[in-house]
């Protein structure tokens, strides 16, 4: 039997913290992936459908590439800065960190993907059921 759902969202620090651990973003008990790439259809405590349509997890393509982009130039500049490197080293630091992030990203990409969407699309649902004053 499925969980109850909660009328208020969570603090955006909770579906943090569930897309981090990988867990469903409306519930946190649920996990996500069934292996290492494949994802449950929906969640197994409070049946939250992770994939609303075909091409959903789009927008996870956006969130892992600016995680990778964010450690792959991040990393080198905060070395070169420290170390000193020259292009060359900088080039052979970069270049197998920016083709490895996106694989070890992936998983956590989909997650943050699906909790952003889910606070968001819950926050607008809250406005809807407290409307504010009507316009003269």
């Amino acid at each position: 039997m499925a969980a109850p759902v909660p009328l208020d969202p969570p603090r955006p620090g909770a579906v943090l913290e569930r897309a981090l651990r990988l867990r469903c973003p409306r519930c946190g008990l649920g996990r996500l992936y069934a292996g290492w790439l494949s994802m449950h259809e929906r969640c197994s405590a409070c049946g939250l459908v992770y994939e609303r349509e075909q091409g959903y997890f789009v927008g996870a393509m956006y969130v892992n590439y600016a995680l990778t982009a964010a450690l792959g130039l991040g990393g080198v500049l905060v070395l070169d800065r420290l170390v000193g490197l020259s292009l060359t080293q900088q080039l052979a630091l970069a270049v197998p960190v920016m083709l490895l992030a996106p694989v070890l990203f992936f998983r956590h990409a989909r997650s943050f993907w699906l909790g952003i969407e889910y606070f968001v699309s819950s926050l607008d649902q809250r406005s809807v059921r407290r409307p504010g004053r009507r316009p003269r």
